[in-house]
């Protein structure tokens, strides 16, 4: 099956970068993501068959966070629900390319509703992703 045919519509979101070549280097490099059609000012980037393009708009601030399980959270943030297995293969090559983390992987809310592997940390623009890993997929809205 290709994405095409997935049952499960695909999103597509831009983002903010200051900085398109540190854009490159990190979804294309750092993230593995294949690149698509670009331009002098944006790049599509395919997220797991999801249609990601960073546009170029310096002078973007960050800052606001929210408490969640002890943890400053920024918002907004994006990112994508892995298995736990791609969750670990990522959070190991994130490592191994020195990325800081916002919030080191660990796993949230152990024992309870919604447990999840999750990791926050910023592109080089400063844009916010997650990416978190649910043991059972039917957790994923939990109450």
């Amino acid at each position: 099956m290709t994405v095409l045919d997935s049952p499960i519509p695909r999103f597509h979101l831009a983002m903010p970068v200051d900085d398109l070549d540190a854009a490159r280097r990190f979804y294309g490099d750092v993230l593995g993501l294949e690149q698509g059609r670009s331009s002098d000012t944006w790049i599509d980037w395919n997220l797991h068959g999801h249609q990601f393009v960073t546009h170029l708009a310096p002078g973007r601030q960050n800052g606001v966070h929210n408490p969640v399980d002890g943890h400053d959270v920024p918002v907004p943030h994006f990112g994508l629900l892995l298995t736990v297995d791609e969750f670990h293969k990522l959070a190991g090559r994130l490592r191994a390319a020195d990325t800081t983390f916002v919030i080191e992987p660990y796993l949230r809310f152990e024992g309870l509703p919604g447990e999840q592997w999750t990791m926050f940390l910023r592109d080089p623009a400063g844009n916010a992703l997650e990416f978190k890993a649910f043991a059972d997929d039917d957790q994923v809205f939990a109450v």
